[in-house]
């Protein structure tokens, strides 16, 4: 199944385990460790990140390693900055709104 970052992003489990792992590197136990989910349900997760590319894993030795790939995030922030202006405009009328309603009670 193909999974984008948006999909990744959706769940609050692997919004966590991206903001934890945005910090440090660190190895799968550590990571299920940090979690009241069991094991199985941590690594279905790391596996779903892992796909969209947010999630990084290294071998070193027997132990498995994550780390963020915060760049591929940079699509959300695309997509999300069309959708900053149009609020950051619709929030200005509003306060040019409610300043000339204070005006006129004056």
């Amino acid at each position: 199944m193909r999974r984008d970052v948006f999909q990744a992003i959706a769940d609050p489990t692997r919004r966590e385990i991206i903001n934890l792992l945005a910090h440090q590197t660190l190895n799968l136990n550590a990571i299920a460790d940090r979690f009241d989910i069991s094991r199985p349900a941590v690594s279905k997760h790391i596996r779903i990140l892992t796909e969209c590319g947010l999630l990084m894993i290294t071998q070193q030795g027997r132990e498995r390693y994550c780390r963020a790939d915060p760049q591929k995030l940079q699509e959300v922030s695309e997509w999300t900055a069309q959708f900053r202006s149009f609020w950051e405009h619709r929030l200005d009328a509003l306060g040019e709104f409610l300043e000339k309603g204070t005006q006129e009670e004056k």
